[in-house]
């Protein structure tokens, strides 16, 4: 195990911080009178503040992940938790936090905010951890490794036995980006938050679970680490509408593992599909709802689909991902259009 030690990765100034309390934060109970907050009492609905612990949401969340409803922390998306992480442990100027492209961009983008320095270790060819290259990286100031498995936009799993050595070795804290675990077979590691006290799994409302325009992010942490975030985010950092929405999805809906499945269905036939065009070279294994494409000139592509109201992404500025366009899985009707024009595209 590593010679982990939360109390020597928390900032000292977030350590010493005594965070804004709301008198609701303090009591809960039903047939209560609010006269605490300012609200305007003579409206209905949505005119008291939202609940600022989640505790009715986290209570549904943790009976169907299974973990402890004090080992969950939400946010607006999984981008609030990434960028709590690097405030609350990372100290600007000096310390940094460790990636590995090609990888979601966000980690970066949340790190230089922060004044946080970003380290880079490339992927191996086949989109794997380098860990000796990664161990020989890792210095004193280095604080959070970010690892997103399946990964974006490769699509695939990290290898498990990779990401538990990097646990058992790494002081600081590794963060596992699992926002698209619900689309392979692979057990998250969610199961294994009581073994690795350094471990701090993310993952979100906004794939399988089709609530991409509510904004709702979980982070899966050591009730410890959730301290720490709950003293740094907004008071109310998820809104009334949100927290009842995700709530009755979870205890009212059956269809998400159907959806789910029928995604991976039209992942493989899509799959298909694109291998058969000439013009493109190669469609990597996903474990994810998108597949990585690589294509003889992406940019060439990439502007003809836009110009038929087609969008796509345009992967082949990041590093191993040369002239690749990421496309995500979309409708049978989708689906078929996206074929459609790029056969016409090929066949011009």
């Amino acid at each position: 195990m590593s010679n982990f030690n939360l109390d020597n990765l928390v900032r000292d100034n977030i350590r010493s911080l005594a965070p804004y309390a709301s008198a609701r934060s303090e009591y809960s109970g039903q047939d209560v009178i609010y006269l605490d907050a300012n609200e305007n009492s003579l409206c209905s609905l949505y005119n008291r503040y939202p609940d600022p612990l989640q505790q009715q949401l986290k209570t549904a969340i943790a009976a169907i992940k299974n973990v402890r409803k004090e080992c969950i922390y939400l946010g607006n998306g999984s981008d609030e938790p990434i960028d709590l992480l690097i405030r609350s442990f990372c100290n600007p100027g000096r310390d940094n936090i460790l990636v590995f492209p090609p990888t979601y961009g966000m980690y970066e983008v949340s790190a230089q905010i922060n004044d946080v320095a970003v380290k880079k270790v490339n992927l191996t060819a086949d989109f794997q951890l380098d860990l000796p290259a990664i161990m020989q990286a890792i210095d004193a100031q280095t604080k959070l490794i970010f690892i997103c498995s399946p990964n974006n936009p490769t699509g695939n799993l990290i290898d498990a036995g990779s990401i538990q050595q990097l646990l058992e070795q790494f002081s600081g804290l590794v963060v596992l980006d699992e926002a698209y675990i619900d689309f392979n077979a692979s057990y998250s590691f969610l199961q294994q938050l009581d073994t690795y006290p350094n471990l701090v799994i993310l993952q979100t409302f906004s794939k399988a679970w089709g609530m991409a325009g509510l904004r709702l992010g979980m982070a899966f942490a050591s009730p410890q680490i959730i301290s720490v975030l709950n003293k740094v985010k907004a008071p109310y950092n998820i809104n009334a509408a949100v927290q009842q929405l995700a709530a009755q999805m979870i205890t009212g809906n059956t269809t998400v593992a159907e959806t789910t499945q029928q995604l991976i269905a039209a992942r493989t036939a899509l799959s298909a599909a694109l291998q058969a065009l000439p013009s493109v070279k190669k469609v990597y294994p996903s474990d994810a709802n998108f597949l990585l494409v690589q294509v003889d000139d992406a940019n060439a592509l990439h502007a003809y689909l836009k110009s038929k109201g087609i969008i796509v992404r345009n992967r082949s500025g990041m590093v191993l991902c040369d002239n690749c366009l990421r496309i995500t899985i979309g409708t049978a009707g989708e689906n078929r259009s996206l074929i459609t024009a790029l056969n016409a595209y090929t066949y011009a």
